[in-house]
């Protein structure tokens, strides 16, 4: 993931549930830096099997990360190893002190873990532990979920409300914001949040599981360009 100082005009871009080698294809001509393949529940799942042929056909200078939830470090590792993994996002309940068992077992492979932005917002305290772990860690994702999904619910969470733990986050590790991004809101979020990285799903969707080459296209075009500036504005409700 690609540090950033305040103000820089270049941020990470993972276009993630990629399905299938066209999309995949399509998210790279746009420009993405990263590719996510859901490996747990989701209308968006493919199999190892799948993510392998596809990542196969990849060029190396992509990085390729699998979305999982709540499996072991021993099975992410041989996981990776299968199929060609340059990184893991772990999108379930791991807890912080877990995170050092995977760094052992993920070695150098990239590992970003997700926290709902919803449940630091009911208790900030939660984070701590995660910040304490940040050793183990490359970078947090914030999504929004919902009680009955983890992600993908084309919902932003309260942007102000979330901005001074993501304040605390960027002190001590990468933020990547996800959650109910798309091209007419993304550069907002970039200027609010001046985070390492964005990631998007359903922004850049025809449908679940099939990517729109077009909304590709504006998405990272708006992301790609778009620079803090400088001091935060509250969003308007």
């Amino acid at each position: 993931m690609n540090s950033r100082s305040h103000g820089a005009s270049v941020v990470w871009i993972k276009i993630c549930a990629t399905t299938n080698l066209d999309d995949a294809l399509a998210s790279l001509d746009a420009g993405a830096n990263a590719l996510g393949f859901i490996l747990t529940a989701s209308p968006r799942q493919i199999t190892p099997e799948t993510a392998a042929e596809i990542i196969a056909a990849l060029p190396p200078s992509v990085e390729k990360i699998g979305v999982v939830v709540n499996e072991t470090p021993e099975a992410l590792a041989k996981l990776a190893n299968d199929i060609g993994l340059s990184g893991l996002q772990l999108h379930g309940d791991e807890p912080p002190n877990q995170l050092p068992e995977y760094r052992r077992a993920l070695g150098l492979r990239k590992i970003i873990k997700t926290l709902q932005a919803r449940e630091l917002v009911a208790d900030p305290s939660k984070l701590d532990a995660y910040l304490a772990a940040r050793d183990s860690i490359d970078g947090i994702l914030l999504d929004s979920g919902s009680p009955t999904a983890r992600g993908g619910t084309a919902i932003p969470f309260d942007w102000n409300a979330v901005l001074p733990i993501i304040e605390r986050i960027k002190q001590t590790v990468p933020v990547i914001i996800a959650g109910g991004l798309n091209s007419t809101n993304v550069a907002d979020a970039i200027r609010l949040f001046d985070p390492c990285g964005v990631d998007v799903v359903s922004g850049v969707e025809l449908s679940p599981g099939k990517k729109d080459p077009a909304k590709l296209r504006a998405f990272i075009t708006a992301a790609r360009f778009t620079a803090s500036t400088g001091p935060h504005t509250p969003v308007s409700s």
